[in-house]
């Protein structure tokens, strides 16, 4: 029986993974560009779409980041941080997302001189304000850059120390997988568990499993971003099984990214029916031309899921989130009561 997306809108939800930058409103980036005097490829909201969503066309994980240049030029001020960061909680509220957590690297936004702290509080101050108008809570993950520099994730790592407790609830590395491994950033791992701070890692979406075997066991992941590829090593498989490690599963990118060739190929099936914690999310929500709503439809049509394999799945998502044991347990309360509606 197939599931109305109108009451998967209305259920609670989370989405753990979603880059900031990659998750811009169309009408918002072309305002932006416009105050700021910045040219882009198209002024027409359907065509400059057409540029930024790869959609079938996209080739590899390459292609993929490659609209996040265009973007990125918007978002060198403090207004326009503030406001796409307010933007997306309250798209997100929108659909009734409990909880978010916003992934960005502050050092892509350093290009006309703005602080790090500065970066960070902008997107605070739009977390913040969204928060206090619509039922949502957010975190910041931090993410380090595979690509850019072991020492730059340090000072990144630094930055999420000194705002533990401030609004940031993690630290992530991203950027391009292949020939950027993980083990490399290990101190500023070092660093961040060393705090006692939550971390996740891009692993196993451009590359195989030893991408993940690194996130967890050269950084110390405590959940990892994707991991579409884990099925090929299935001793790493009953490890990340065994352990309750989340996957922030993003179905619609991995098909983008052609870490799966379709969606009737995607692993999420496999891996929900052999018991991992997996976790739906965005991703991008303009890069990839969805909501938490649209993922859940399409876990639901691909891996043949029913309502109670949703609930569970929903379920598994808050128990994931990087929050204190004690907020976790209130929230999960809540939610319990909320999903026996359905």
């Amino acid at each position: 029986m197939e599931i109305d997306p109108k009451i998967i809108k209305h259920m609670p939800k989370t989405d753990l993974h979603v880059h900031l930058d990659g998750s811009v409103r169309i009408d918002s980036l072309i305002a932006l560009a416009k105050k700021q005097n910045i040219d882009l490829p198209a002024s027409e909201p359907k065509k400059l779409k057409s540029i930024l969503v790869p959609g079938p066309k996209c080739r590899n994980l390459e292609d993929y980041l490659m609209p996040f240049e265009i973007i990125l030029a918007i978002l060198q001020e403090e207004e326009a941080l503030a406001r796409v960061a307010y933007e997306l909680a309250e798209d997100s509220a929108k659909e009734n997302v409990w909880y978010l957590e916003v992934r960005y690297s502050p050092v892509l936004h350093t290009r006309r001189g703005m602080k790090l702290t500065t970066i960070i509080d902008a997107v605070l101050t739009g977390l913040r304000e969204a928060e206090r108008k619509y039922n949502i809570k957010t975190g910041v993950i931090i993410c380090g850059m595979r690509n850019i520099s072991p020492a730059t994730s340090i000072i990144l790592a630094d930055l999420a120390v000194a705002y533990k407790n401030r609004g940031v609830v993690g630290f992530d590395l991203a950027g391009i997988e292949e020939n950027y491994p993980a083990k490399h950033h290990r101190e500023a791992f070092y660093r961040i568990l060393n705090n006692n701070i939550n971390c996740t890692a891009h692993a196993g979406e451009a590359y195989g499993p030893d991408s993940i075997h690194q996130a967890l066991h050269y950084c110390g992941a405590h959940r990892i971003g994707h991991g579409t590829r884990l099925k090929e090593d299935g001793d790493l498989l009953n490890y990340v099984n065994d352990h309750r490690i989340p996957l922030e599963i993003c179905i619609t990118s991995n098909v983008q990214t052609r870490a799966v060739q379709s969606l009737e190929q995607h692993p999420l099936k496999f891996y929900y029916d052999f018991g991992l914690r997996v976790t739906i999310n965005t991703d991008n929500r303009l890069i990839s031309d969805t909501t938490v709503t649209r993922e859940l439809m399409l876990a639901a049509k691909y891996a043949q899921l029913n309502m109670a394999d949703l609930k569970t799945i929903i379920v598994a998502g808050f128990k994931s989130a990087f929050l204190p044991m004690r907020e976790k347990a209130i929230m999960l309360n809540l939610l319990n009561r909320e999903l026996e509606k359905y």
